[in-house]
């Protein structure tokens, strides 16, 4: 299958995790990119819109991915608070947290071919960010397509909210530094099959009801754009994902009815959030009529998210024409921010629905 390229994309702290200090000091601000720079040819997994500044994106987890030969490279970070994962041959990852707007130069490589990936690996509720371009004096030419392509739909559990955290209890900064999706269930599972994919979650969203009951779009109301808060409709180009892994109902159910919504009881909640599920992924089926679908929930609120979400696939089921399934989660720590799934909770979760998933292709699976 394609995978859609783009040829431009339209004081900063450091946090090692493994690589050599000679490389994460390496990464300098500058001033402009080097008049024998081109730009990079670049894989983009996540939705963006382009403008002039470069490519704009606020869904989690977007991720851009290029090669090129030589011993450095140019990164043009553009306005937006932002934490990026730089990621050289495989290696381990160096974090850039809030980086100001401008031109990073990657120094120390060794010279030859190198292959490039760097993730979006923060939260952006509160605003889109601009990642500008990438550029090198020698491009190479993509890897070629991989075999599997997995959307990913949910919460702050499919986000990894504060999942890094020593600490359950947190600040909004805390909890804004601390969350990695690279390190949540969707990565996890992504990195499994060898996948392209896309992590369309927002934290504290639910199918017809936010948490505790807060103003703003639903997952499935800003489903359809670009952008958390834009109105310009998301139009994928060779995005056509074999399947699509769907966790949502922790934020309809965790907390108690107010008198002011619109809910008089909690079955009549409970019948809203199935009808507008079932017509969610009717709506996701038609846009990919040969994806699969597994649908994941934990065991919260005294299993009443689990059994609405089993009560979902079995709704879907009984239609006959989608092929779906539920994957009931229990045992979690949620040791991270506010009690939210941990690193290793991630894992459990990812285990769970790739035991579900199975094989896929066999030059995606594991060794």
């Amino acid at each position: 299958m394609p995978r859609p390229v783009s040829s431009a994309l339209g004081a900063m702290s450091l946090l090692l995790t493994g690589l050599s200090p000679a490389f994460a000091q390496s990464i300098q601000q500058v001033g402009v990119v080097p008049d024998n720079a081109t730009p990079l040819p670049v894989y983009i997994g996540g939705r963006v819109m382009a403008s002039d500044a470069g490519w704009r994106r606020q869904w989690p987890g977007t991720y851009f991915e290029t090669a090129f030969e030589g011993n450095e490279a140019w990164i043009d970070i553009g306005e937006g608070e932002v934490m990026l994962a730089v990621t050289i041959d495989n290696g381990d990852p160096v974090q850039l947290i809030k980086p100001a707007a401008g031109i990073y130069r990657i120094g120390a490589l060794e010279d030859g071919a190198h292959s490039f990936k760097m993730q979006v690996i923060s939260e952006s509720q509160a605003g889109a960010t601009v990642i500008g371009g990438l550029y090198a004096e020698k491009p190479l030419p993509l890897t070629d397509a991989r075999p599997v392509q997995i959307e990913f739909i949910g919460d702050s559990h499919t986000v990894g909210y504060g999942n890094t955290s020593p600490v359950r209890e947190c600040t909004e900064e805390d909890v804004w530094l601390t969350t990695d999706t690279s390190q949540g269930p969707a990565a996890l599972i992504a990195d499994h099959y060898g996948a392209d994919y896309q992590v369309n979650a927002i934290s504290g969203r639910g199918i017809v009801r936010n948490y505790d009951g807060f103003p703003g779009n639903t997952l499935p109301e800003a489903y359809p754009y670009a952008l958390l808060n834009d109105q310009t409709p998301y139009q994928p180009t060779g995005w056509d994902p074999e399947i699509v892994v769907i966790s949502l109902g922790t934020n309809d159910f965790s907390t108690a009815l107010k008198p002011e919504e619109r809910w008089e009881t909690r079955n009549a909640l409970q019948q809203d959030f199935v009808n507008t599920y079932v017509s969610f992924i009717e709506m996701l089926h038609q846009r990919y009529p040969g994806a699969s679908f597994v649908l994941w929930a934990t065991d919260l609120s005294n299993g009443e998210i689990a059994a609405m979400g089993a009560a979902v696939a079995s709704a879907v089921v009984s239609d006959g024409e989608i092929d779906i399934s539920f994957v009931p989660v229990s045992g979690l720590a949620m040791t991270g921010c506010h009690y939210h799934p941990d690193t290793t909770d991630a894992r459990h979760i990812a285990d769970l629905v790739i035991a579900e998933i199975g094989p896929l292709a066999p030059e995606a699976e594991d060794e």
